[in-house]
């Protein structure tokens, strides 16, 4: 009877071992770009026991998705810098984060530090930079070589020859074109309400030169490749990609200063495998990493050196767009406190039904 308990026992740990772990998966919600197959791919070989989930965002749905769970259904999220603060006020969707489990010294300082004083509440962390950019103008400089400007976009002479997308960015860099300071005007909403009013009667009056609003970087890339359009509002990433095929259409950062963001990590409040995504903020922060990430968003990753480590095509695009003078203009979006969204999406609203017909 001894020996058939011991040959059972035998027989089950043998099974046990033969059976393979479940494997955990890190459930990652980012912007299209971020999380691309190679560097999963990579991910999953130094670490087998994980397995990457990835549902492709943006800032609206990140947020409507973690309010409507609570902060439940993933793991690892990437909001803009701007995007958390509210965020958490109001709906508590995000939990602190270890600093202590990030390798926070390989960041570049002063972006690390921006995300931190603009995502620090009771003292606690609630995010760390991943990539950054900026948004502005895509020109093609041999067909609008004095277009500088976001007003510029409105210039009789380009009737029917730029683009837009319609979306919050194109009101704040029109409402740096007319003078205002729409992030000083948070503080006081009435004032904002007002600037907003003034930016919808000049996009509305736009509508003329619009070829069409973009919606993503693929149309926007075939308009402009097309020469469809000469010039539009765009993030500096398309137009670095676009650069590499023709380096005629160059990023320009508006007189008035790029609109500058950072997407960053944050934990959603119920996500169950902090380790795991810990491991991955780790993992893509790597100098080799970092250039195959670059290579496929076109950001420059937060890291030191980061413009350093962007492949070849890529430094020569950011090098031709920018200056140090136009890096010491840039206006970082700040944070977008209770109510503002709303009010930006029905001036949105209001531009988007007055300029369809």
């Amino acid at each position: 009877m001894r020996i058939s308990t011991m040959l059972a026992g035998s027989l089950a740990t043998v099974l046990i071992a033969t059976i393979p772990a479940q494997a955990e998966t890190l459930r990652l919600m980012t912007w299209g770009s971020y999380a691309p197959e190679n560097i999963i791919k990579l991910f999953e070989e130094k670490y087998p026991g994980i397995e990457v989930a990835v549902t492709f965002s943006n800032n609206e749905e990140m947020i409507a998705k973690l309010r409507a769970t609570g902060g439940a259904g993933y793991d690892l999220a990437q909001p803009s810098h701007d995007r958390i603060y509210a965020a958490q006020l109001e709906y508590d969707i995000y939990k602190p984060m270890d600093l202590s489990k990030i390798n926070t010294a390989a960041m570049e300082p002063s972006l690390l530090a921006g995300v931190k004083a603009n995502t620090t509440m009771d003292g606690k962390v609630y995010a760390v930079p991943h990539q950054w950019g900026t948004s502005g103008l895509m020109v093609d400089k041999t067909k609008a070589p004095d277009l500088k400007g976001w007003g510029d976009l409105c210039d009789p002479k380009y009737k029917g020859k730029t683009s837009m997308r319609l979306k919050r960015t194109i009101l704040l860099g029109t409402a740096f074109a007319m003078g205002e300071d729409p992030f000083a005007a948070y503080a006081d909403l009435s004032k904002y309400q007002e600037i907003l009013d003034k930016v919808a009667v000049k996009l509305i009056a736009c509508k003329d030169n619009l070829k069409a609003y973009w919606k993503g970087g693929d149309d926007l890339s075939a308009m402009m490749l097309s020469g469809e359009i000469v010039a539009s509002e765009t993030w500096d990433s398309t137009a670095y990609r676009i650069f590499g095929q023709n380096q005629n259409v160059v990023f320009v950062p508006p007189s008035t200063g790029a609109l500058a963001w950072i997407d960053t990590f944050a934990l959603p409040r119920k996500g169950k495998a902090d380790d795991a995504a810990y491991k991955w903020i780790n993992f893509v922060l790597q100098p080799e990493i970092v250039t195959m990430m670059s290579a496929s968003s076109g950001a420059i990753v937060a890291v030191k050196g980061g413009k350093d480590l962007l492949p070849a095509d890529k430094k020569a695009a950011v090098n031709a767009a920018f200056t140090d003078a136009d890096i010491a203009n840039l206006k970082f979006f700040a944070n977008i406190p209770p109510g503002v969204e709303d009010m930006e999406g029905k001036t949105l609203e209001k531009i988007k039904a007055a300029t369809s017909n």
